[in-house]
């Protein structure tokens, strides 16, 4: 259903392959756009904002410890801290 499919990079200007395997991937996230920048270019772009995230401190729902987690806390959620999300997701 998919074919590799060439684009060009908006910042470099450099030729890449949209593989058919990622074109899927796209269409099962319902992303709508083609990616617009080389996998070089988008490393790049993440790793320059990489250190600026905002983090928020919460009480685990689960264990009571310390919660850090990048998203604004909200009062009708329960946050996890990372071992107790973990041990969730374990039993899925």
């Amino acid at each position: 259903m998919y074919q590799d499919e060439t684009l060009v990079c908006k910042d470099c200007g450099n030729e890449f392959i949209f593989t058919a395997g990622e074109q899927e991937f796209f269409h099962d996230k319902g992303f709508q756009n083609k990616p617009q920048r080389c996998r070089d270019c988008r490393q790049a772009k993440k790793s320059s904002s990489g250190g600026s995230r905002e983090m928020h401190t919460a009480v685990c729902a689960s264990c009571g410890g310390v919660a850090t987690v990048p998203f604004r806390i909200r009062e009708d959620r329960p946050v996890y801290c990372s071992d107790c999300f973990a041990k969730m997701n374990q039993g899925r």
